[in-house]
C-alpha cells in the first residue's frame, strides 16, 4: 500500500501530538475549515490525492450458520442472506442488504463429529471436517455453511476466504481441534504436508463438486493465544510454524490448480504486527519477520501468497487514544514494508468502555440500536483512515446469544437469546440491527477497486468524537462516495469543495443509518450546503466530471 508523503507527515504529526495529550473534539462546531459567519465547514475532497485501493468488507459465518443454513425454513435462510449479500435497490430506491463483497467460511476440525469427546462445550461452536482419514472425502459436511457460501455468490459476493482455527483432528497432536500445550502448534511432528494436502484437496473439491471457488485461504487464527481451554477450536502457532507451513502449502495449491492465495496474520490484536509483545516473543513483529526487506522469513515471493498480513480490532478500540496510535503504528510498519496492504479480519466488542459508550457498558447484552453502530463505525473509520486497512471484516454475521457480536441476531420471540444447544437450531425470529446497516454505509457503496481520497480538511486522528469522513472515487464511472460518521450529540453543516473534478448537477444523495433510519435514501441535497444529521452515519453518493 503507498500513501503520499503528507498523509506521512500527518501520521508522525498526528503521533508526537497523542504523545502528550489525546486531542479528541468532543465540543467542537465544525470538522473542517470553517466560514464563521454561516457555522459551514468547508468539506474539501481531492480526487488526485489517492490513497489506498479498498479490496472487501466482509463478515463470518462462524458459529451459527451451519444450523440455520442447514436447518431453517428457505424464506427465512434466504431473508438472512438478502440481509448480508444483496447489492440490489428496492422500488423507492433503499439498499436491500449490506452488500458485502467478502465472505469468510469456517473450514471446519472435526470437532462436530467427537461430540463431547471433543471437550467444546457449546454444540454450535464445534464444525465438521470434510475428512476424517485425509483420504476420502465426504463434501455434504458442513452442508448449512455451504448453503451460505452459494447463496452470497448467487448475490453477486466478490470473494469467499476458507479460514481454520485448528487443523483436522486426524492430523492434531493430542487429537482434538483445541490445544493442550502453550505455545505449541496442535500439530503431529511431520504432519504439515499432510496438512497442506487437505488444504488443498478441500477447496478442489469444493470447486468441482460445490461449485464454490475459493479466493483466499487463512491457515492460522489468533495465533497468539493458547486456546487450552473448551470454549472453542484453536491453535497457538509461532512465527516459525506459520513460515514453515506456508512455504508447505504454496507448493501444494500451485500443483493441485488451485489459485486461492494465501493471507496470514489475524492477529488476535494490531500489537502483534509492530511491536514484541511480552510472553510472546515467538508470535510478535509479524510486519518484520514476514513482509520486511531484510528478513529472512520473507513470504512474499512465494507463488500463492497475497502481499497481505491481517489484525483482528479487539481490545485496541478502548479507549480511544490506543485506538488512534495502534492504527498509526501498524500503519507506519506496513509502508516501511512496501508493497504490502493491511486488512482488519474480525471485530465485536470484547472491550468494557463504560455505559456512557454502549449499554451494559461491556460485550454482554445485544444492542439492536445506535450506540453499537456507531461505536462500530467509528472503529471502521479509525482502521480505515488512520490504519490505512483495504479490508474491514466482521467477526460472526449471525448471532444468537444475548452479546454484542451479531451484524443480525435471531431468537425465539421471548428472549434477547440464549446458549442451549436447541435454541433456535431449526428456527427462530430474525432481528436487524443499526450495526448491520451501519456496516452498510461503507459495504453497500464502497466497492472493490474504488479508491480512498484525501480529505484534507478533516483530521480523522483527532475526530474520533466528533465527524469523521472518508471519501472514495471510482475513475471509471466517475462515482463519488463520502462516508460520514457523527458520533456528536448535534448536527454539523458542510460544504463540500471537490478538487480534481466538478460534481454533477452539484448534488449528492444521501443514505442515512440512525435511530429512526436504516440505509434510507433521502432526498438529493445541495452539496454546497448540507447537513450531518447527530448520532448518525451517512453515505453520500454522487458522480463528477
Amino acid at each position: 500500500m503507498k500513501f503520499l508523503n503528507n498523509n506521512k507527515v500527518s501520521l508522525l504529526c498526528a503521533g508526537l501530538l497523542f504523545a502528550s495529550t489525546l486531542l479528541v473534539s468532543c465540543d467542537s462546531e465544525n470538522n473542517g475549515d470553517s466560514n464563521s459567519e454561516s457555522g459551514t465547514a468547508e468539506l474539501k475532497v481531492n480526487l488526485d490525492m489517492p490513497l489506498q485501493t479498498m479490496e472487501s468488507f466482509g463478515a463470518s459465518d462462524a458459529w451459527q450458520c451451519n444450523f440455520i443454513g442447514k436447518n431453517w425454513p428457505s424464506d427465512k435462510r434466504n431473508k438472512i442472506a438478502d440481509l448480508l449479500f444483496s447489492k440490489d435497490f428496492d422500488t423507492d430506491g433503499n439498499p436491500k442488504g449490506i452488500g458485502l463483497s467478502l465472505w469468510r467460511f469456517n473450514l471446519g476440525a472435526g470437532s462436530s463429529e467427537q461430540g463431547d469427546a471433543s471437550d467444546i462445550n457449546d454444540e454450535w461452536r464445534r464444525t465438521e471436517c470434510f475428512t476424517t482419514d485425509g483420504v476420502s472425502y465426504n463434501m455434504n459436511k458442513q452442508a448449512g455453511q455451504v448453503w451460505f457460501m452459494k447463496a452470497a455468490r448467487e448475490r453477486g459476493v466478490e470473494k469467499l476466504l476458507a479460514f481454520a482455527n485448528s487443523a483436522p483432528v486426524y492430523l492434531t497432536q493430542n487429537g482434538k481441534a483445541h490445544a493442550t500445550i502453550k505455545e505449541f502448534y496442535n500439530l503431529k511432528d511431520g504432519k504439515m504436508p499432510d496438512l497442506a494436502d487437505f488444504w488443498a484437496n478441500a477447496l478442489d473439491k469444493l470447486k468441482t463438486e460445490q461449485g464454490l471457488t475459493i479466493d483466499y485461504v487463512s491457515p492460522f487464527n489468533e495465533p497468539q493465544y493458547e486456546w487450552d481451554g473448551t470454549n472453542q477450536e484453536g491453535s497457538p502457532a509461532t512465527n516459525a510454524n506459520i513460515y514453515n507451513f506456508v512455504n508447505v502449502l504454496s507448493p501444494k495449491l500451485q500443483s493441485k490448480g488451485v489459485e486461492a492465495q494465501i493471507v496470514v496474520g489475524e492477529a488476535g490484536a494490531y500489537e502483534p504486527l509492530y511491536k514484541t509483545v511480552s510472553g510472546k516473543e515467538s508470535r510478535s513483529n509479524q510486519v518484520d519477520y514476514f513482509f520486511g526487506a531484510n528478513s529472512a522469513k520473507k513470504i512474499s515471493g512465494l507463488s500463492n501468497v497475497k502481499k497481505t498480513i491481517s489484525a483482528h480490532s479487539y481490545w485496541q478500540a478502548w479507549p480511544l487514544n490506543e485506538m488512534v496510535s495502534s492504527r498509526q503504528l501498524a500503519a507506519s510498519r506496513i509502508q516501511g514494508a512496501g508493497n504490502i496492504s493491511l486488512w482488519s479480519s474480525e471485530y465485536c466488542v470484547l472491550e468494557s468502555p463504560g455505559t456512557a459508550e454502549l449499554p451494559g457498558g461491556a460485550g454482554a447484552g445485544r444492542d439492536l440500536g445506535m450506540s453499537l453502530a456507531l461505536w462500530t463505525a467509528r472503529i471502521i473509520n479509525t482502521d480505515i483512515a488512520v490504519g490505512g486497512v483495504t479490508s474491514w471484516q466482521w467477526w460472526t454475521a449471525i448471532s444468537r446469544g444475548d452479546y454484542k457480536d451479531g451484524l443480525i441476531h435471531v431468537d425465539d420471540g421471548a428472549s434477547n437469546g440464549a446458549g442451549n444447544s436447541d435454541y433456535c437450531k431449526n428456527d427462530g425470529y430474525i432481528r436487524d440491527s443499526k450495526t448491520l446497516w451501519a456496516l452498510g454505509n461503507f459495504s453497500f457503496f464502497v466497492k472493490p477497486g474504488m479508491v480512498r481520497v484525501q480529505i484534507p480538511s478533516v483530521d480523522n486522528a483527532t475526530s474520533v468524537n466528533d465527524v469523521m469522513v472518508t471519501a472514495y472515487k471510482d475513475a471509471a464511472t466517475k462515482k463519488l462516495v463520502v462516508v460520514a460518521v457523527n458520533i456528536s450529540k448535534s448536527a454539523k453543516a458542510y460544504k463540500l469543495n471537490l478538487a480534481g473534478g466538478a460534481l454533477t448537477d452539484n448534488k449528492l444523495t444521501p443514505y442515512t443509518t440512525s435511530e429512526t433510519l436504516s440505509l434510507k435514501k433521502g432526498t438529493a441535497v445541495d452539496a454546497a450546503s448540507f447537513e450531518i444529521p447527530a448520532r448518525a452515519v451517512v453515505t453520500y453518493v454522487g458522480s463528477y466530471k
